[in-house]
């Protein structure tokens, strides 16, 4: 079976997407091949981004902050979004594919208070991504129908 390749898309691509690249990465089990990318990429990944993955024994060695351009040549079966519509942030445009769906969730980078304040965010969204992805990991990708399937994913969407 070929691997099922999921893009996690969000527009600077240094904090949701990224940590749900690396937790796919890290929970796939050979099933899944995880990509992140942005709309607008800001370059790096946030400080804090790679703290709360190495805090969770998660590999962050091969992430890198990157354009949806960059990746446009690979074929994704599945597409996120994790931009969050609450907070009136523009998701990129998708492409045409197979499924898509939206994730929605803050930015924990736009969060203002002092660093515990901040550091608890961030540990929020991952810990959220975190119960997304493995329900995403428990979905059967052979005998499902492409709505059931579409429909399954977008119900992970609102896990909290």
């Amino acid at each position: 079976m070929n691997k099922v390749k999921v893009l996690f898309l969000c527009t600077g691509n240094s904090c949701r997407s990224i940590m749900a690249e690396a937790l796919l990465s890290s929970n796939s089990k050979g099933k899944f091949k995880a990509y992140s990318a942005g709309s607008i990429p800001v370059g790096t990944i946030h400080p804090l981004s790679l703290k709360v993955l190495n805090n969770n024994n998660i590999l962050t060695k091969k992430l890198y902050s990157k354009s949806i351009n960059d990746i446009s040549h690979i074929d994704m079966d599945i597409i996120i979004t994790v931009c969050d519509n609450a907070a009136k942030e523009t998701c990129p445009i998708l492409p045409a594919l197979n499924i898509k769906s939206h994730w929605g969730i803050e930015d924990p980078a736009k969060f203002i208070g002092n660093l515990n304040q901040i550091e608890e965010v961030f540990d929020r969204v991952f810990k959220t991504l975190e119960k997304r992805v493995i329900q995403l990991t428990k979905i059967s990708f052979t005998s499902i129908d492409k709505n059931k399937l579409s429909s399954q994913i977008d119900r992970i969407g609102g896990i909290i």
